[in-house]
């Protein structure tokens, strides 16, 4: 059973934390990922793809609205329709309506994480709009009717078995372990879709500025079924998707595919510049473009805009030991989770207590910082935003009160010097054999609920070097030398020889 991911954000962990299958699962899987990552990435000179990049997004993001415009100025030359849409709600009514124009009774749809940010698929589905995903993994969790746990594999929290029974109960599958039978069963449910679909829709992995031409990347062939069969194709673009040149395009769609799924090259890489002409034998005859702000702008004003120059290729969710252990749906209702999400989730929404947590769902490792493509400083932004969360008194006041009296001891050594005496005082009076604590009463206790706590050592590095500064000889301990947790100690002779 997955998760509920509207629960509050600890009780959603601690139930993430508890479904051991899931946490093997997920595990299992970021780890093959990175493994082909490791192996595509060191196959190039990874360094310089790198800052080439980082310095095609960081011009993107910089020069942002003149590229947009010259988008928007290229797609209508092209034959598009493009509009604009402040927020997610936006987006939808004006897809709505072009659905609604049409007749649109099926919708087919290509993976979007935009989609999902903005909920498109229930939207369409409140005005009698039948969507389906043709993405295998999006489409294996529509039918379990759970949202995507990762923007590359969605459906990496579930088994073969799970997806087996799932496909027997909802296609009329017979039953099968067999990975390959599984995917011919879905591929042969879909293609009945594609050929009756009155609207395809898609999100778009680079917009082209100087072309107005919009490109996806898809493994699976069904992104240029999306975008040629039906006669209404619909892209749904965050503005932050802009590209300026044909080149720039060229090179991150290599970044992305090397990073994402450790290949060489995705399997397709369409770009469409536009709907059919009059002696073209296919092709959708109307193309509508929606760029999608729905907080965008909101980030680059509060000083985050390097977390738009992401290209989603799910890397730093693979090394993050963060998401390798709770999954994605542990994150909660986002289509971002990771590190990035993290970042994204509070910011972009407009109620920014949805996803205030998660800034805090991090070690601070760096990992995550060192496998980006496009080299975005996660743990910086993470700290900036824990910290502008703090000032803004929005993240739980104990917490709060906790790590400010922290830094209010550390930055004065007076307070920590009577700190570290009433530690090991309360370590003397507690007695015991034991090196550890576990049990604390509250508010501590929500470290020992869950772990135990060293106790703290009556000898403190302070109190060790000055003793052996007066008399290094005579000195009972090293300044080397701490106790271990079995409370055993090393003689000086031990050390010395």
């Amino acid at each position: 059973m997955p998760i509920n991911i509207d629960a509050p954000y600890k009780p959603r962990i601690r139930e993430a934390l508890a479904d051991l299958s899931v946490r093997k699962a997920v595990d299992r899987a970021m780890g093959q990922l990175a493994e082909r990552r490791e192996k595509a990435v060191d196959a190039i000179d990874n360094k310089s793809m790198r800052n080439e990049a980082r310095e095609i997004r960081e011009q993107a993001i910089r020069d942002l609205p003149v590229l947009l415009m010259e988008l928007e100025t290229n797609l209508i030359r092209n034959g598009c329709d493009v509009h604009w849409a402040r927020t997610g709600g936006e987006a939808n009514r004006i897809l709505n309506t072009i659905a609604q124009n049409h007749g649109v009774r099926t919708a087919i749809k290509s993976k979007s994480m935009v989609t999902e940010e903005i909920h498109l698929n229930d939207s369409l589905e409140e005005i009698g709009v039948k969507v389906v995903e043709t993405d295998l993994g999006e489409y294996i969790i529509q039918l379990a009717e759970e949202p995507p746990s990762h923007i590359v594999a969605p459906v990496v929290h579930k088994g073969v078995k799970d997806i087996s029974e799932l496909f027997q109960e909802e296609l009329g599958m017979e039953p099968t372990m067999d990975p390959a039978i599984m995917c011919d069963t879905a591929r042969k449910e879909l293609r009945k879709h594609f050929l009756v679909a009155d609207m395809g829709i898609s999100g778009c992995n680079f917009a082209i500025a100087e072309t107005g031409t919009l490109c996806i990347i898809t493994n699976e062939g069904n992104g240029r079924m999306v975008s040629s069969l039906p006669p209404v194709y619909v892209v749904v673009a965050g503005i932050e998707k802009v590209v300026p040149r044909v080149e720039d395009a060229i090179l991150l769609w290599q970044a992305a595919t090397r990073n994402a799924t450790g290949q060489d090259a995705s399997v397709y890489f369409s770009m469409t510049s536009g709907p059919k002409k009059d002696d073209h034998a296919d092709g959708p005859t109307e193309i509508h473009v929606i760029l999608v702000d729905n907080g965008r702008t909101k980030v680059m004003e509060k000083g985050y805009a390097d977390a738009l120059m992401c290209i989603r290729c799910g890397a730093c969710m693979d090394v993050c030991p963060v998401y390798r252990e709770i999954g994605g749906h542990a994150y909660g209702r986002t289509a971002y989770p990771g590190p990035i999400g993290s970042i994204l989730t509070p910011l972009m929404n407009e109620n920014i207590d949805i996803g205030k947590d998660l800034p805090f769902a991090s070690s601070l490792c760096g990992a995550c910082r060192d496998a980006c493509p496009v080299k975005i400083d996660l743990p910086r932004l993470l700290l900036e935003l824990r910290n502008d969360l703090s000032e803004e008194k929005i993240v739980d006041p104990l917490q709060n009160l906790l790590v400010r009296s922290f830094t209010q001891i550390l930055k004065h050594p007076k307070c920590y010097l009577v700190g570290t005496k009433v530690a090991g005082l309360v370590s003397k009076l507690s007695g015991g054999a034991s090196q550890t604590f576990s049990k604390l009463p509250s508010p501590f206790n929500r470290w020992t609920k869950s772990r135990v706590l060293q106790k703290p050592s009556p000898h403190t590095f302070r109190k060790i070097w000055k003793e052996s500064q007066k008399n290094p000889q005579a000195s009972k301990h090293s300044p080397l030398e701490t106790p271990s947790t079995t409370g055993a100690h090393q003689s000086d002779q031990d050390i010395h020889q």
